[in-house]
């Protein structure tokens, strides 16, 4: 916005004064100041290889140094013992048809610190990695949304983390060990029915005041409140509470609003309602409203104490990392993975007019785009929980996280039930889609609704973090410090000069593709290197000209502001991507449709991006330029050609290690839905030269009528074409099959039929 308003006076020749007003003044006349809120909102978190992105040159070789992430061995035994006994006990469709979460299940989660993955080992909790806390979280999601959400609450933006970092000593020793092993159960409450995404206009208020407590008159405040959508509510024994505070006696100072505060209640405290519920989608989780009025609480309830009053918001927004960079883009990684195994295996087994779903063209487009999509949100999911290890919290590349990866999960589970078609919408315990299906848009709704994330959030805080110069800019407009022209006038400079780089740097990644550069060793990822330096160098003037010519205005344009932002994310994506198949898959040869699947895509999305960018700029004169600094003369994208996509779809329907890893979150329960897909799918692969052999008979002399499998291939034995053993093998994979394509039925009340015990007599029958 600055550099709009300096144009405007140069323009206008109000900088013709400038002996007697600096360029600097001039513009803090004109540029309205930055509020309080705003202010902490931007100086949140940490910068990553984000701003390498933002600034046209992608920093690969930082990309690469990066530690991978490894599971420590008490991190694995905890996946390998609780997470494998939780997943034991729990029967999501019986969840989903009840009112509450068993006891049982509770109580495991306590005694076992499922609510204690990030509390410090001193407090008693389990102090695991992000890398860890996502894989616990993403393989209990991959079995029930309900369970995932539960543990991770408390693992997220909670009591629980806002305690560990800004909680005063005293309010640690007491809380957190009492957190640690499910003595308290927290929630915390932000939103109320004013307000949501403008978290910053929350009507909750408290009134600095005197009152009693433990018998003495002290200093507290007086708090009322009407929170909604808090997940634990309902169960929970402490809350935390934001509200803004005013001290209208002035028994504070001499300032009326101090601003949002964070405060940790308990239950028990006088005036605390918690208890109503809300219905999320069916899903089981308990979620519901908490309120109070008038209700008194000492200055020692304050998160941090009474010097915290008024930084809750810094507090909040500095937070986000662990719900926004790992709990909720892990729901979107577990469905994924979940509708990618059931769905191949599926799409090899069913089969009509003869041959698998699988090999016709419809489906093979579906399929390769679920393999594809699963492959880069575990990449994603990886890459952004390594940052997260590294003690950083990048605000913009959490809400990347956020954002996409719980879009993509949804693609991927809505194109998951097309493929399963009937056998996705009848719910019951052998269906492996239908909870997941219920739970994703929760995700894509909570801790900041995804439309905000993606029209306001992405580019427009990446611009002020990213940019090597612009928050010094707008710091040092708004200073009044001594000699703040003359730095003012440096920094000023420095952009001018990096706008101008950027504008070559584009240039020369446009028009000359030949002469890119790429520092993989790897010549399948090389070319794919050059072409992500290509996306993100023309990214950069684009930036710098939106901001020059719309300024302010851009932050209401959020159809701009949204691709420029997609461009960020999807090139972040690709760098995931690449870095993945690198560095973590173990089959190359396996994953490279895969890997081509997945980086094609990111690359396609983010040049899409830029089209559309450019084709609805608004300045006329300007979109040309854009146009010729980025070669963006055509709306034609380069798409995934129909040869991988067939390739992928064949490759995704075959047992591969790389198949392995990106469905390692789904942990097959014998007789579940994913273990009957399973032996199914095993065991048509067992039996393929029979399968073939009988095709090929059939073809030669059919059987008339063709009842069924069985009486086809009786008719071959009879007939000496086949021999005992074969037929044998054929029909115990067929009884398997027919398991495999099978729905749940009910009584004509809906009273449950064992699907596990049905399964387990159909199979026996057929041994």
């Amino acid at each position: 916005m600055f550099l709009q308003k300096l144009v405007v006076l140069i323009a206008t020749g109000q900088m013709s004064g400038c002996v007697k007003m600096s360029i600097r003044t001039s513009l803090k006349k004109v540029l309205p100041p930055i509020s309080v809120t705003e202010q902490e909102a931007l100086d949140a978190g940490d910068v990553w290889i984000e701003s390498s992105i933002y600034q046209g040159k992608p920093d690969m070789q930082a990309l690469r140094d990066i530690p991978a992430a490894q599971l420590t061995a008490d991190e694995q035994a905890f996946l390998d013992g609780p997470v494998v006994e939780l997943m034991a006990m729990i029967d999501d469709f019986a969840l989903q048809n009840s009112n509450h979460i068993p006891d049982n299940v509770l109580d495991f989660l306590k005694v076992n610190k499922f609510f204690a993955l990030i509390i410090p080992k001193k407090f008693g909790g389990l102090e695991f990695s992000p890398f860890a806390n996502s894989t616990i979280v993403a393989t209990i999601a991959a079995k029930s949304g309900a369970i995932a959400v539960t543990v991770m609450v408390p693992n997220s933006l909670g009591p629980g983390e806002l305690l560990m970092h800004y909680g005063t000593e005293a309010q640690q020793n007491f809380w957190l060990p009492k957190l640690s092993v499910g003595v308290d159960i927290p929630c915390f409450a932000l939103t109320s029915p004013e307000a949501g995404s403008d978290a910053g206009a929350i009507p909750d208020a408290a009134i600095v005041t005197k009152g009693m407590w433990e018998g003495k008159e002290v200093v507290g405040l007086s708090i009322t409140w009407d929170k909604r959508y808090i997940t634990l509510a309902p169960i929970a024994t402490v809350l935390g509470l934001a509200f803004k505070v005013f001290d209208p006696e002035q028994l504070l100072g001499d300032t009326l609003e101090l601003g949002i505060t964070c405060a940790l209640i308990p239950k028990s405290h006088p005036g605390v309602e918690l208890g109503n519920r809300h219905d999320p989608m069916g899903v089981r989780f308990y979620n519901g409203t908490t309120r109070g009025e008038n209700v008194f609480i000492p200055m020692d309830f304050i998160i941090g104490g009474e010097q915290n009053i008024g930084r809750g918001w810094q507090i909040l927004v500095s937070c986000l990392g662990a719900g926004r960079g790992i709990s909720l883009p892990a729901m979107g990684v577990a469905s994924a993975q979940s509708a990618f195994k059931s769905t191949a295996e599926y799409s090899f087994v069913r089969e009509q007019f003869g041959v698998p779903i699988g090999r016709f063209e419809g489906i093979q487009d579906k399929l390769a785009d679920i393999a594809g999509k699963t492959f880069v949100l575990e990449a994603m999911r990886v890459l952004t929980t390594e940052g997260l290890g590294l003690g950083i919290k990048p605000s913009v590349v959490t809400a990347i996280a956020k954002y996409h990866m719980t879009e993509l999960g949804r693609d991927v589970v809505n194109s998951a039930m097309d493929v399963q078609a009937g056998k996705a919408i009848q719910r019951g315990p052998q269906n492996t889609l239908a909870n997941g299906y219920s739970a994703l848009p929760i995700a894509i709704t909570v801790e900041g609704a995804n439309i905000l994330t993606r029209s306001l959030m992405i580019f427009g805080q990446g611009a002020m973090r990213c940019h090597p110069y612009m928050k010094e800019m707008v710091d040092l407009i708004h200073s009044d410090e001594k000699g703040a022209d003359a730095k003012f006038n440096k920094v000023l400079g420095k952009t001018v000069k990096f706008s101008v780089a950027n504008a070559f740097r584009s240039l020369y990644n446009s028009y000359l593709p030949f002469a890119r550069n790429a520092n993989s060793a790897m010549p399948e990822v090389k070319k794919y290197e050059k072409r992500l330096n290509a996306l993100s160098a023309k990214l950069a003037p684009l930036a710098d000209l939106s901001l020059l010519v719309l300024g302010g205005d851009l932050k209401k344009a959020e159809l701009l502001s949204a691709r420029l932002g997609d461009v960020i994310s999807y090139t972040y994506a690709a760098m995931a991507v690449i870095r993945f198949y690198e560095q973590k898959v173990q089959n190359r040869t396996e994953a490279l449709p895969y890997f081509e699947y997945a980086i094609q895509w990111c690359l396609q999305q983010g040049e899409k991006a830029i089209v559309d960018f450019v084709n609805n700029f608004p300045n006329t004169a300007t979109r040309g330029l854009m146009r010729v600094l980025t070669n963006t003369y055509t709306s034609s994208v380069t798409g995934i050609s129909d040869d991988l996509i067939r390739q992928l779809s064949e490759a995704s329907m075959q047992q591969t290690s790389i198949k392995d890893e990106l469905t390692h979150l789904v942990k097959v329960a014998k007789g579940d839905g994913n273990d009957i897909n399973q032996q199914a799918f095993e065991a048509k692969h067992a039996v393929m030269p029979q399968l073939k052999k009988i095709q090929k008979l059939l073809r030669k002399s059919p059987v008339i009528p063709a009842i069924s499998f069985e009486h086809c291939v009786n008719n071959l034995l009879a007939d000496g074409l086949l021999s005992q053993q074969e037929v044998d093998s054929v029909l115990e994979y067929n009884e398997k099959r027919k398991l495999a394509i099978r729905v749940d039925e009910f009584t004509f009340d809906l009273e449950l039929i064992d699907s596990t015990q049905q399964s387990s007599e159909q199979q026996a029958n057929a041994a």
